[in-house]
């Protein structure tokens, strides 16, 4: 079992940066790929970013590659998101999830955050 506990969002302009933290406690956390996804109002939860157990493999979404870098630390058993460069189209609450490979989806997702919400102002 693994819990997720998310943090960092909040509300910047465009062209401003953040870093999401996810927090994960549970035995397992080392074994499972992390994610991120997001989800606007009105639209469906869509993949941002997600990263293999070691670290050494990443998957993006490709409208955020180049934007968002994912990354892990496995002994503080925390992922995290760093932000650039954002538009008010990434306004949305952003969840953390856990999987088995990076190739999330929403089905293929096993353990879900509760979500942090970004606003970007124009």
């Amino acid at each position: 079992q693994v819990q997720l506990v998310e943090s960092g969002g909040g509300l910047v302009q465009a062209g401003g940066s953040l870093r999401l933290s996810c927090a994960a406690s549970g035995r397992t956390f080392s074994s499972h790929a992390m994610g991120w996804f997001r989800q606007a109002p009105g639209k469906e939860r869509e993949f941002v970013a997600a990263i293999s157990w070691s670290g050494g493999s990443t998957n993006y979404a490709d409208s955020m590659k180049g934007r968002f870098t994912i990354s892990r630390d496995n002994a503080k058993n925390t992922v995290y998101l760093q932000m650039n460069s954002l538009k008010p189209e990434d306004t949305a609450v952003y969840y953390c999830a856990a999987g088995a490979t990076i190739y999330l989806t929403t089905q293929r997702t096993a353990y879900w955050g509760q979500g942090t919400q970004v606003t970007v102002s124009a």
